[in-house]
């Protein structure tokens, strides 16, 4: 495609505006590691979860979602759509705990948690799998969609796309810590958006699709559908049943962990308050369900009319190798239809959505490396601009190994299912560990062991030639490796009564489960309500499914059901008005 001087201008432009705030903020994220990796712990609410729903955004998120949509239809995204519960779970039963915790990763948590050698064990293992092997995977597929997207748009190859985006990303992360990349995110949301708009509109203009009208009625109803025809139960169960009643809890995902964790935590414990904490999740669980999706799946749509079968994606697109044409070069092939001035502002959107992603996951990756690694196990006695200055030299590390990575992988959805399939069966435990004193140290390395080897069984399974359903392999998965930790819970070993009375009085969680500390030690309760929080999880999600899927309902032209989704959402809405303020009330020091 060639690109016109103004749309290299606004590329310019966008990338200007990008470096500005990492060096604004590269003399204070140097001070100390806690302003490099958690911004002081002093940021607000609205900057932390415009900055996570950024994160999330990344040039690898519309080629899944418009997968999702060619393969299965709308309601195939039911895959990430259930993880609204887990969100909205994080939100109003872990964001204040994370917050009273006062760790600088989420990573220290298991040291405060749990006692012995398997906690300390567990710290540093898990640094080196997620802020290693996790996040290079992560990123690999993140530059793969950019690699795609490059080689439509500019004609790039894989390694010159990778080379300039490694330039980029580390010349970012590692100047400006933190606080440079919320606060670039912040910016960067917002190009980044006004892309995907565009997008949308001009893949409804082309004549093939003729408007929103048109593309409702050249499009089969079953692909429309907001849920799978329960007359083919097969789908049901793997689209939206499976994913509702066992993934959304059991599984981890970066993004969307059980009770909250990852670059999520990373955006809590840097929040300047408990309520900032919880007002951020909010904020970032009800934009990256309710207002991102629609373009995108606008976009999905429009190419099934365009490009109805992979061949004619690579009629389309010639000069691209034939390895990287899948139902996920739809979206980047859509992307032809933009004129000047609109193309530079969708290459600036894609740019920024993934360098904020990028930036974030080297931040997030060096923090656990360094803080949970290598200060706490290799140098314990250097002073912090060392610590900084390594967080930098590891920065450049992950980029380079998440490059290599991009070259073994073939889809954004293909690395989806690696990563959940890996993190099967570990969500409930990520979940109870908070409100449930037996929990330790070696039930969370049985369940990673056990989730791991299950994971690499059933690969080897299907490698072999004796596939088994994905949703077969994630059922088997969960109850093995459920079994399993609860197990080790009760018969192994536990922990030490002073770790857990010193985790109780820092962060004081509710319910049941703590209630045997609390008599034998004589500590005040919780000042949190689990039925408020309930209350609130409940009102929270209908909010955000009834936005969602209102939208969907204008959108398609129904509007007696788009009627009936605007009373659920106005209902949750004011429900939700009344209870935060009950959760929001200041806590009593421990």
């Amino acid at each position: 495609m060639n690109l016109t001087t103004l749309d290299w201008i606004i590329i310019a432009l966008s990338i200007v505006v990008a470096f500005v705030p990492a060096l604004w903020y590269a003399r204070r994220g140097s001070a100390n590691t806690k302003e490099f990796f958690t911004s002081g712990q002093s940021a607000p609410w609205w900057l932390i979860g415009v900055s996570m729903v950024a994160t999330t955004f990344s040039t690898d998120t519309p080629n899944l979602v418009t997968d999702l949509v060619r393969t299965k239809g709308v309601a195939n995204n039911w895959a990430w759509w259930s993880f609204l519960l887990t969100g909205m779970m994080t939100v109003f039963f872990y964001a204040r705990l994370w917050r009273r915790s006062r760790v600088l990763t989420d990573l220290e948590f298991y040291e405060i948690r749990y006692s012995g050698k398997a906690a300390t064990f567990v710290r540093g293992f898990r640094a080196v799998y997620l802020g290693l092997f996790f996040n290079c995977v992560i990123m690999a597929s993140v530059n793969l969609a950019a690699a795609k997207i490059a080689n439509v748009l500019l004609g790039w190859p894989m390694t010159q796309t990778l080379l300039v985006c490694a330039v980029i990303n580390v010349a970012f992360a590692a100047t400006s810590g933190l606080w440079g990349v919320l606060v670039v995110d912040f910016i960067q949301f917002g190009i980044a958006m006004s892309g995907s708009f565009a997008a949308a509109y001009f893949a409804l203009q082309q004549p093939e699709v003729g408007g929103l009208a048109g593309l409702v009625s050249k499009l089969d109803p079953a692909t429309l559908a907001l849920v799978p025809d329960f007359g083919d139960w097969g789908l049901t169960l793997t689209v939206l049943i499976i994913p509702l009643t066992v993934q959304w809890w059991s599984v981890w995902y970066p993004g969307a962990e059980p009770g909250g964790g990852s670059y999520i935590a990373q955006r809590m414990l840097a929040s300047k308050s408990e309520n900032d904490a919880l007002a951020g999740t909010l904020l970032f669980n009800v934009a990256h369900y309710a207002l991102r999706p629609w373009p995108w799946i606008i976009v999905a749509l429009a190419s099934m009319i365009v490009y109805p079968q992979l061949g004619d994606i690579a009629v389309a697109l010639p000069h691209v190798d034939a390895k990287l044409i899948g139902h996920d070069m739809a979206y980047p092939a859509m992307l032809r239809f933009l004129p000047s001035g609109f193309m530079g502002l969708m290459i600036a959107g894609l740019l920024a959505a993934y360098v904020s992603t990028i930036a974030t996951h080297l931040n997030w990756g060096g923090s656990y490396l360094v803080h949970d690694f290598y200060r706490r196990f290799l140098r314990t006695d250097a002073d912090e601009k060392h610590y900084v200055m390594i967080g930098r030299l590891v920065t450049a590390l992950l980029m380079v190994i998440a490059s290599l990575i991009t070259y073994v992988l073939n889809s954004a959805q293909e690395s989806f299912n690696l990563l959940m399939s890996i993190g099967a069966g570990t969500g409930l435990l990520y979940l109870l560990r908070w409100f449930w004193w037996r929990v330790t140290a070696w039930s969370e390395v049985a369940a990673m062991a056990t989730s791991f080897v299950v994971a690499i069984g059933f690969f080897f399974a299907n490698r072999m030639g004796t596939p088994v359903a994905s949703h077969i392999s994630l059922i088997i998965g969960v109850a093995i490796t459920t079994v399993v930790w609860i197990a080790v819970s009760y018969l192994g070993p536990q922990n030490d009564p002073a770790i857990l009375e010193s985790f109780y009085r820092r962060v004081r969680p509710a319910g049941p489960g703590w209630e045997s500390i609390r008599h034998s030690t004589g500590l005040a309760p919780s000042p949190d309500s689990l039925p408020m929080a309930l209350l609130a999880w409940v009102l929270g999600c209908a909010f955000v499914y009834a936005a969602l899927f209102g939208s969907g309902s204008f959108l398609y032209g129904r509007t007696s059901q788009g009627l009936v989704w605007l009373v659920v959402f106005v209902v949750s809405t004011i429900g939700l008005m009344r209870v935060l303020p009950r959760l929001w009330k200041p806590s009593p020091e421990a």
